[in-house]
């Protein structure tokens, strides 16, 4: 049973993460914004609602580790694993827009750790970090609202937007059934190996949780949108830290592990640091890259069991 549930979670992430690409790049279109704001909102903090309702619901159930694993391991997934990945099939360059954003990103990645060092993470912090991510979405919105175009070779300009919408909120349906379903039959097999909640959550369903964020960003980027491909990340990142961790501490206070400060921590500041690096400095991401991504974050993995 545990079995079907993970092929079936990869069928509705794979068909969820190709709506969704097609939805937010003919919105764009439709709406005269750039593709990068759209994948930053929809498409990026869309793919990480299975990690908000995981981490939410794992902290109400009395596994914090399992829930800040999630968010930490999810974010060291989408760059590694999932930017890797998607540069190793097809390079990818980064768009001028992108620079704030990637910023913001690295930020936040670093902000962390004062907030992991506290401890645990409080009702006030996380209403802190939840005020500073609809900040960060205000004032996206009003430097870039309307100030970008569409790309024009965007494959659905003409699409109704009643139809758009159906691709959005059918893509994001089964994105989230999808993850739902992974995650539950993966956690009971990795529980067969008797590892703990923070290594599951570092892992299994870190990556369970991340297969839309894996597939929205491989298909953008076999269509040749890489805006959206990175964007999708660089949105995941940004809102996993500050909307699910924020949201999560204010349902429950959320202990921290010993090993996020000593281990888990230091890997994603490394990772983020070198993917703003990447697109900063040199601006994109090749194969070479995608593939030092994936095998740091395969040694990454392999080193906890």
């Amino acid at each position: 049973m545990e079995y079907f549930l993970v092929l079936a979670g990869l069928v509705g992430l794979f068909f969820g993460g190709d709506w969704l690409v097609r939805g937010a790049v003919g919105l764009a279109a439709r709406l005269g914004l750039s593709a990068f704001l759209i994948s930053l909102t929809i498409v990026g903090f869309g793919t990480s609602l299975p990690e908000l309702l995981v981490s939410v619901r794992a902290a109400m159930d009395g596994a914090p580790g399992l829930a800040l694993g999630n968010v930490i391991g999810s974010n060291i997934a989408n760059i590694g694993l999932i930017l890797g990945l998607a540069a190793l099939i097809m390079p990818m360059r980064a768009g001028a827009g992108n620079r704030r954003d990637i910023l913001v990103m690295l930020s936040v990645a670093l902000l962390l750790g004062p907030v992991l060092w506290q401890g645990q993470i409080g009702m006030l912090t996380g209403a802190l970090m939840a005020l500073a991510l609809c900040g960060y979405l205000g004032l996206t919105y009003y430097l870039d609202g309307g100030s970008d175009a569409a790309t024009p070779d965007a494959p659905e300009p003409a699409m109704a937007l009643w139809r758009l919408g159906l691709l959005l909120a059918g893509g994001l349906a089964l994105l989230v059934a999808g993850a739902e379903m992974l995650v539950r039959g993966a956690v009971v097999i990795a529980e067969d190996f008797r590892v703990s909640d923070a290594v599951i959550g570092l892992t299994v369903v870190a990556v369970g949780t991340s297969l839309p964020e894996l597939a929205t960003s491989l298909t953008a980027a076999l269509k040749g949108k890489a805006d959206i491909a990175i964007g999708n990340v660089v949105g995941s990142n940004i809102f996993n830290i500050l909307g699910i961790l924020g949201v999560t501490a204010l349902v429950t206070p959320v202990p921290v592990a010993a090993r996020f400060l000593s281990v888990d921590l230091w890997v994603l500041l490394a990772a983020s640091g070198a993917l703003a690096a990447l697109l900063l400095l040199r601006g994109g991401l090749g194969r070479l890259s995608g593939a030092v991504f994936l095998t740091g974050y395969a040694g990454y993995t392999l080193a906890m069991y």
